[in-house]
């Protein structure tokens, strides 16, 4: 995948620490949500992570006597067009294409044909993290009417929306910048087309109607492509004190501090760098609770990728199954925090 530039706080995204100069944004997810979800049970979840792909697949009940039925919507995180040439981000080759991750669903073994919504919103920015209550759908102001109204485009090509900025009117640009879509480098020359800077976010919706047959189970699985943010990562042990927050986040211990360093390890010596690339995998778990009840039987499977690899993450009862395979099984599970994995990759000497 080619790196596009952008910053990872920008996707309201923890920053990347000092361990990790040289780093890239990327994009977290969440599970389905669904807009009368408290009468749909989860029956069970089963939940494959690894650093290129992730898939969910769920079997669901109707709580209810009645058949339910409204919009299944798995959206992703906004991302930021105005930092798309300051900073790099995990984003495919084409970061135009309609499906950007590849997502796809079945339900019941069948393929639904899945709607895929842009919106532009404007957003505060914020280093703390995403409430559990927040709306998904829409993060942020909506400002797709605004953004129509002045001809600015809902897409990924920074070279596109570096043209409609340019060719903005001074009218316009005020305008844009009452509706919070843009700011100027120097408020003094509001007539120069390159002074101009987006503000807004792009909002990736994939959805489906779908109805909740009363008294049935109903299979549905989902799976897309994993673009996590990342970048350079050295390990020290025992660790340092700026590596604390990274302790504490991931919840390194003294065996997977060894391992860091016996995975990093240049054969050439130390003095040409002990480096890899970390990837750090978000992945909003408490979304689960608006459904009726708890989670009646999870199952998470993370896979690394490769056996030299070294992965770390709070979760209780982590079980390793294979070479790159680790599972974290629960019954009547109710997630009271998200997961953040951690997935250092040597480099190749």
């Amino acid at each position: 995948m080619r790196p596009v530039l952008i910053a990872a706080f920008m996707l309201g995204l923890p920053a990347l620490s000092a361990h990790a100069n040289d780093g890239f944004g990327g994009l977290s997810a969440t599970g389905l949500t669904f807009g009368q979800a408290d009468v749909i049970a989860m029956k069970s979840e089963d939940l494959y992570i690894s650093p290129t792909y992730i898939s969910v697949e769920y079997v669901f009940a109707n709580t209810t006597d009645q058949d339910v039925t409204g919009e299944v919507i798995f959206p992703l995180p906004p991302i930021q067009i105005g930092f798309l040439d300051q900073g790099m981000i995990n984003l495919p080759e084409d970061p135009t294409r309609e499906n950007l991750v590849g997502f796809t669903a079945t339900v019941d073994g069948q393929p639904v044909t899945v709607q895929i919504d842009r919106i532009a919103v404007v957003e505060e920015l914020s280093d703390e993290p995403r409430p559990a209550s927040q709306n998904y759908d829409t993060p942020g102001r909506d400002v797709t009417a605004d953004m129509a109204r002045l001809g600015l485009p809902l897409t990924l090509d920074i070279d596109a929306v570096r043209a409609a900025l340019a060719a903005l009117t001074v009218e316009q640009r005020l305008e844009a910048k009452a509706a919070g879509l843009v700011d100027f480098y120097d408020p003094e020359a509001i007539d120069v087309a390159d002074n101009t800077y987006a503000l807004w976010s792009i909002v990736y919706r994939y959805h489906w109607t779908q109805t909740f047959p009363a008294g049935v189970e109903l299979r549905v699985k989902h799976g897309y492509d994993n673009l996590p943010p990342g970048g350079l990562f050295s390990w020290t042990d025992p660790p340092e004190d700026y590596q604390a927050d990274l302790i504490d986040s991931h919840c390194i211990d003294a065996g997977t501090s060894r391992a860091l360093i016996a995975a990093l390890k240049n054969p050439e010596g130390s003095d040409y760098g002990d480096l890899g690339t970390a990837y750090f995998i978000s992945y909003v778990l408490r979304t689960a609770n608006s459904w009726s009840g708890p989670i009646g039987t999870f199952r998470l499977t993370i896979d690394k990728g490769n056996p030299d690899n070294v992965v770390s993450l709070c979760a209780d009862g982590v079980v390793k199954t294979g070479p790159t395979t680790f599972v974290v099984e629960k019954t009547n599970y109710t997630p009271d925090r998200d997961l953040e994995i951690l997935v250092v990759v040597p480099a190749n000497y």
